[in-house]
């Protein structure tokens, strides 16, 4: 959801206002000019527009932000290389950020009835202003944008004004506590919920930004044993989300109002998603966001893009590499060249309008896969399940007894990323590429398990939902539970030595026990006793080639990146203290009766 990830991000700075705009307009041949658009409230909203030095009559290009509308500049410089010529760009302030009037609220959520205000509302105002006053437009709109852009533009489907013809939502926060930005599968993500909010928050002009005292964030997190702690010394009550955190840590209604594929209806505009595989901030959005409208989309006005990227990676950069894994190709220069034939198809009737349903990339493979329907209705659900010695198997287990044991301590959690852990947005910071990491960091450690298969001796095409099935027990009340599907390398990889053995994480997420029963209500794991707990690994278009292996890790912490469960049942872990924090001991089972596995959709072999 972060700033520097709307489509024209370049550089961290991009949300910040940049130099000599008049100069930079007339250089890229736009006309600049701004205004204060009226919404129906009376509240007034700042818009940027960036008008081609052009005769014929245009479509316009809109993006709402929180992140400051000057970035349309950006966008008009860069129009040609992202093949977004011929459109007037505009960008408009949300309400209570840099230039616009009204109140900011973090992930707005929809209005109750016909009454009052919203971003759709908002959306709709804007469009209505823009084709009515705005010279030389032909009178079709598309929207678009990345991140929280994108969940704005998401929302413009609601009730859509007449002249929005295109929209396309990319990596939408879809639901910000089953598995995007702040909470998933109610683990509170401790380290982006802590610091994006400090930075959104804490002023409208995003000029206060987060001052942690050390430079190793997982040393900085862990110093407070607490989150009451934490809150203290970053003076989080000053920041409405905080409040929302702490005083809504279950799946409620606070929660469910603000949940994108909850309130979205039939798509009645063209819409293209797109998302990554490896986005480490909202990969379930756009996913889920899809799923939703593609319910009732006879029309088959939805389409699907996936591909083998960071947050927003498609939007700007070549996407030839995320980290150490290489594509072979030119991923997000190829997204990019979709990407201009729809909105030029929607909005100025070239072209042949012939899109895939979905298009995913293979990264097991570097190919792009195109379905008629996702997850593919050919797809064959099988499970790999756990066995004695650290094995994994396409067969089910026989055994009467067996199981694995780890002690989680939540005074030395698993880090998620190798250290040290930069701040979240610092410009040393691995964050973009930390889902593609070498897991060998963690591989051998006493608080992860591990089970693998054999080199394969054919390739497994996932293509699907992934979903891993735990029945464990801990002596304590309470737990969080982390899977990882992980793709092992060879080891021997000509020409990539770096890769030889590397263990690739193909899809990993997390889920706090407490929420085992109901995603609304907590209740504590009677300890020592067997339960099922159900962590949904999401989707995946990814082939494990023949000569590599399937891996599975379980661990019961990620952090800093997901706070400490203290493993002792309490009402409200935003207020545990310290005391109820302690290392217990975890036990993952795999018998006939209790045969824990990971649950995957698979391709049958191609003849």
């Amino acid at each position: 959801m972060r700033h520097w990830f709307v489509l024209i991000a370049a550089t961290l700075a991009v949300a910040r206002p940049l130099p000599t705009a008049a100069q930079q307009a007339v250089d890229t041949g736009y006309a600049k000019s701004e205004a204060m658009i009226p919404m129906r409230d009376g509240v007034k909203l700042r818009v940027v527009i960036l008008a081609p030095r052009a005769a014929a009559p245009l479509p316009i290009l809109l993006q709402r932000t929180p992140y400051n509308a000057n970035g349309a500049i950006g966008l008009a410089r860069r129009a040609k290389e992202l093949g977004l010529e011929g459109y007037i760009i505009v960008f408009g302030d949300i309400r209570g950020r840099f230039g616009s009037e009204g109140t900011f609220d973090m992930n707005r959520p929809p209005r109750a009835g016909s009454q009052g205000v919203d971003e759709s509302t908002d959306a709709y105002d804007t469009i209505d202003w823009l084709v009515k006053n705005v010279p030389n437009n032909n009178g079709m709109v598309g929207t678009f944008g990345v991140s929280y852009p994108g969940w704005l533009t998401a929302v413009t489907g609601i009730g859509p004004h007449p002249a929005l013809k295109a929209i396309s939502p990319q990596a939408p926060m879809g639901d910000t506590w089953m598995g995007d930005d702040f909470f998933h599968q109610g683990a509170f993500r401790l380290s982006y919920g802590t610091e994006y909010t400090w930075s959104m928050e804490s002023s409208s002009d995003a000029s206060e930004d987060p001052s942690p005292s050390r430079y190793d964030l997982y040393e900085w997190y862990r110093s407070f044993p607490t989150l009451g702690a934490l809150a203290r010394t970053a003076r989080a009550d000053r920041w409405p989300s905080w409040h929302r955190f702490s005083e809504h840590p279950a799946y409620d209604s606070v929660w469910q109002a603000r949940a994108l594929p909850r309130y979205m209806g039939h798509a009645t505009v063209p819409t293209l998603v797109v998302g990554g595989w490896w986005d480490q901030e909202d990969e379930y959005g756009p996913l889920a966001h899809y799923a939703a409208l593609e319910r009732t989309d006879t029309a088959r006005l939805v389409h699907l893009v996936m591909g083998p990227w960071y947050h927003g990676q498609w939007s700007g950069d070549s996407g030839t590499a995320l980290g150490n894994v290489r594509f072979g190709r030119a991923t997000g220069v190829e997204y990019r060249e979709l990407q201009s034939r729809w909105f030029a198809y929607w909005l100025k009737g070239a072209g042949d309008g012939q899109f895939p349903e979905a298009w995913l990339f293979d990264a097991g493979t570097d190919t792009w896969r195109t379905f008629d329907k996702w997850p593919p209705a050919n797809a064959v659900r099988r499970r790999l399940y756990f066995h004695a010695d650290g094995a994994l198997s396409f067969d089910p287990p026989t055994a009467a007894d067996g199981s694995d044991q780890f002690t989680s301590d939540p005074t030395h959690p698993v880090p998620y990323r190798p250290r040290p852990v930069e701040l979240t947005y610092s410009r040393t910071s691995r964050w973009r590429r930390w889902e593609t990491e070498d897991q060998r960091f963690v591989d051998g450690r006493p608080d992860v398990l591990t089970w693998q298969t054999p080199p394969l001796t054919a390739d497994v095409s996932v293509a699907g939902d992934v979903v891993a099935h735990l029945y464990a027990s801990t002596t304590g009340s309470d737990a969080d539970w982390v899977g990882k599907l992980i793709d092992v390398y060879p080891d021997t990889v000509p020409g990539r030595p770096e890769l030889q053995g590397y263990e690739l994480m193909v899809t990993g997420d997390i889920m706090r026990g407490r929420y085992r029963n109901n995603w609304g209500r907590s209740e504590a794991i009677p300890p020592n006793t067997i339960q099922p707990f159900t962590v949904d690994l999401h989707q995946q278009a990814y082939t494990f080639q023949k000569g590599h292996r399937i891996m599975v890790q379980v661990q019961s912490t990620w952090f800093p990146l997901y706070d400490r469960n203290p493993q002792t049942f309490v009402p409200n872990i935003f207020q545990a203290p310290v005391e109820n924090y302690k290392a217990r001991v975890h036990r993952v089972y795999r018998t006939a009766h209790y045969p824990s596995n990971v649950e995957i959709d698979v391709l049958p072999p191609t003849p």
